[in-house]
């Protein structure tokens, strides 16, 4: 028997913050990585690993990017925070001038 596996909102929501915490944890560390090499000496070998790990930080920060667009863009998550708030009271005073008055 095979059933149906359907996330609600806030586990789709904690999974992404997961995923999002995750990244950036690799993202610090390479970069990490790349500022010990870069002190540790300045042979052609150190530049390379220099060089690997400053790729993947910039690899990793666009596929961060690209993830987090995707996930707003289907709905997964919603902004929030002041942005978002400011937007929602602006739709509420919309709403109440469109409605019609008794």
């Amino acid at each position: 028997m095979t059933e149906n596996v359907v996330l609600n909102p806030i586990d789709c929501a904690m999974l992404i913050k997961i995923i999002v915490i995750i990244a950036f944890l690799i993202i610090i560390s390479s970069l990490g990585y790349a500022l010990y090499h870069l002190i540790k000496g300045t042979d052609q070998a150190e530049s390379e690993k220099i060089f690997k790990s400053l790729a993947t930080r910039i690899s990793l920060s666009l596929l961060l990017f690209i993830f987090i667009f995707i996930a707003f863009a289907i709905g997964l998550f919603e902004p929030q925070g002041i942005g978002a708030r400011i937007q929602n009271f602006r739709d509420q005073q919309h709403e109440q001038q469109q409605a019609p008055t008794p």
